[in-house]
C-alpha cells in the first residue's frame, strides 16, 4: 500500500487512514521512525510499564500453568470452592 503525505511545519507527518488501519495504529500508540538510506520506516512499538514485567521466578510459575491448561489438568472454580468448604467442615469437628 502506498499513500502520499505532506511534512508540516512542526516536521509532523499525517499517517493516512487506510494505512493506520492496516498496520493498527491508533492516536497515542508509540512509533519507531529508522532512516535507512534513502528510505523511512515507522514500526508500532509495544511500551511495556515496569511493573507489567514479571520476575524469573513468577515467569516460570506461569509457564508451568500454562503447560498445566495445555495438558487438562486444572480445576473449575465450583470445584475448588467445593473442596475448600469440605475442608473448613472437615477441620471444624472436634472429636472426644
Amino acid at each position: 500500500m502506498v499513500a502520499i503525505s505532506k511534512l508540516g511545519r512542526r516536521r509532523q507527518v499525517v499517517i493516512p487512514k487506510a494505512i493506520c488501519e492496516r498496520l493498527g495504529l491508533h492516536e497515542g500508540d508509540v512509533i519507531e521512525v529508522r532512516a535507512e538510506r534513502s528510505a523511512t520506516t515507522v514500526n508500532l512499538k509495544k511500551v511495556v510499564h515496569f511493573d507489567d514485567v514479571l520476575a524469573p521466578e513468577e515467569e516460570k510459575l506461569v509457564c508451568q500453568g500454562e503447560a498445566q491448561l495445555r495438558r487438562g489438568e486444572y480445576v473449575t472454580l465450583e470445584q475448588l470452592d467445593h473442596d475448600m468448604v469440605r475442608q473448613t467442615r472437615k477441620g471444624s469437628r472436634k472429636t472426644i
